[in-house]
């Protein structure tokens, strides 16, 4: 199970921190990852991170985000800095094994201009 939490509402140029705690089956999640969807859009990568920790980013928020764990992997964070409306979403965080694909609940993110 996941649960994620952090989202709020920031103004612009400013940072939030979303938390997602992961439950159950940890030593079977191969990668982590934060996604986004925002109103009227598809569900889009922000950021994996593997099991051996390398992380991977959308292009477009590289710089900006940064996807961490804990050392015991049971929680997965996604540091936003400088956020802009066009970060407003609802993030989801995902944990991928090799038979299952597991989706928190989501966070929404409000980025006022």
């Amino acid at each position: 199970q996941l649960q994620a939490c952090g989202g709020g509402l920031v103004q612009a140029g400013g940072s939030l921190r979303l938390s997602c705690a992961a439950s159950g089956s940890i030593f079977a999640i191969n990668v982590m990852g934060w996604y986004r969807q925002a109103p009227g859009k598809q569900r889009e990568l922000v950021a994996t991170v593997s099991r051996d920790g390398s992380a991977n980013y959308a292009d477009s928020l590289k710089g900006r985000f940064t996807i961490s764990r804990d050392n015991d992997k049971t929680t997965l964070y996604l540091q936003m800095n400088n956020l802009n409306p066009e970060d407003t979403a609802v993030y989801y965080c995902n944990a991928l094994g090799y038979h299952f694909s597991n989706w928190g609940q989501g966070t929404l993110v409000t980025v006022s201009s």
